[in-house]
């Protein structure tokens, strides 16, 4: 072969693998193989995922967010009842919103589902799943999991891309295209109690939890009796501008092992253990309270009790859950 064939094939292998590398970017994690906007799963009837939610009465709707710093500031996040914050690949952070009470008009950036992300959902009754793909080896469970699953493969009517920010940080959801009505309160089965305060407390002006790439700071604010969120050593705020609080915050400490997944980098896919017990630090009204979470199997709430087991109340509002390893 002669000098300048082998260095047209080198340049085709290259511009192949540029392409390859600049695709498996966009969509953000390997997925199932479809089209543009495709995650791979097929029509609603091929996936078995065609399924009305008023078919089966209201039912939560749960979001994946991404939380890379091109995605932000995020949208409609701050209508979610519950906020979770989990570690990802190479150490950075996504959230996951979920939704009973208010349906915002907007909600995103979307990003893809974990492993993870389905024993937490166990705790709703088959929930309404909003992603935007998966890896290929994970769809199955996906579809064996008793939830409904929206994505722009099965919903594309519900999704759209912002012009204005670049890919894969610019997709985002319609609600009220794939849950007609608002879940309310009664779909918000996490187990979590509401009302007064408990006794004691340590007074606590803010909060870091750290991921290898990534953290949260939460820094409580007298004027807005909230806790202001910040990721990455920067102020969260919304869309619109505002400050991104919670009225309460849960530090959950939990057993983050490697799953049988990786992306496309070869980095290991966290699992977030969310089964079982442990400790955790509840921060409300500008304290901070030591106490024990429990979930016995995926189905139930976790509860979170003080050291004498009496259940800790959260203050009414937003409440954030990060998940951290245990120390």
């Amino acid at each position: 072969m002669g000098r300048g064939a082998r260095g047209r094939r080198a340049a085709t292998t290259a511009a192949l693998l540029a392409a390859t590398v600049t695709a498996a970017l966009a969509a953000g994690c390997t997925t199932g193989g479809g089209g543009p906007g495709d995650d791979g799963r097929g029509s609603p009837k091929e996936s078995g995922q065609g399924e009305s939610p008023s078919a089966r009465g209201p039912t939560a709707l749960v979001v994946k967010i991404d939380n890379a710093a091109p995605a932000r500031p995020h949208t409609g996040v701050e209508a979610a009842d519950v906020v979770y914050a989990e570690q990802v690949e190479g150490g950075l952070s996504r959230l996951m919103a979920v939704y009973t009470t208010r349906l915002p008009q907007t909600v995103g950036p979307v990003r893809s589902a974990r492993e993870s992300d389905l024993e937490l959902l166990r705790q709703f009754d088959r929930p309404t799943l909003a992603f935007s793909g998966a890896q290929k080896k994970l769809l199955p469970l996906i579809d064996k999991a008793p939830l409904r699953a929206e994505t722009p493969g099965n919903a594309a009517d519900a999704y759209f891309r912002d012009s204005a920010r670049s890919a894969p940080h610019n997709l985002y959801l319609r609600p009220e295209r794939i849950v007609p009505e608002v879940p309310g309160k009664a779909a918000l089965t996490t187990g979590f109690h509401y009302g007064a305060a408990p006794a004691g407390g340590t007074a606590t002006a803010s909060r870091t939890v750290r991921y290898p790439a990534a953290g949260f700071t939460f820094t409580w604010s007298d004027s807005r009796d909230r806790w202001l969120v910040g990721m990455d050593g920067t102020p969260a705020t919304t869309a619109d501008g505002e400050p991104m609080a919670a009225a309460t915050v849960v530090v959950q400490y939990v057993k983050v092992r490697e799953s049988a997944f990786r992306d496309f980098l070869g980095n290991n896919t966290p699992y977030t253990e969310t089964v079982g017990s442990g400790t955790a630090t509840v921060l409300r009204d500008g304290r901070a309270w030591n106490v024990h979470w429990k979930r016995e199997k995926a189905a139930d709430g976790t509860t979170f009790t003080t050291r004498d087991g009496r259940p800790v109340n959260f203050a009414k509002g937003q409440v954030w859950v990060v998940f951290a390893g245990t120390p």
